[in-house]
């Protein structure tokens, strides 16, 4: 979409209530899913610290999810496409928002990536 329609925009767009993201916070298995899990329970590792204050169960899912998004996008702004995109002066911003499936509303987490310059040199290519 990127290269081929000149999208503009790119949503990473979580939501609350992910069974997924509960998953990736328990010490165990749950088969072939493990392999997607590994991700986040990654984010859940290097938030750990922060994410164990937190007492409500729901809540700390939703933290979760809430870093999940943010560190997705980085990922996508990391990819070849995207820093092609902008070395080539296109105008493309990445987006993280996550979506709470109990009022329908989308919360935007304020992550608006939009140039290189916001990339961490060591992500650069």
């Amino acid at each position: 979409g990127v290269e081929n329609l000149g999208i503009e925009h790119v949503i990473v767009c979580g939501h609350y209530g992910c069974g997924g993201v509960a998953a990736s916070m328990e010490n165990a298995q749950f088969g072939l899913v493990d392999n997607w899990l590994r991700n986040i329970r990654d984010v859940y590792f290097r938030e750990k610290e922060v994410l164990d204050q937190i007492q409500d169960k729901e809540k700390r899912y939703g933290r979760l999810v809430e870093f999940n998004v943010l560190t997705q996008v980085m990922n996508v702004c990391h990819t070849t496409i995207v820093q092609n995109a902008w070395a080539k002066g296109r105008s493309l911003t990445i987006h993280g928002w996550v979506y709470d499936i109990s009022t329908g509303l989308l919360k935007d987490l304020s992550c608006c990536i939009a140039s290189l310059d916001q990339i961490d040199d060591a992500y650069r290519t």
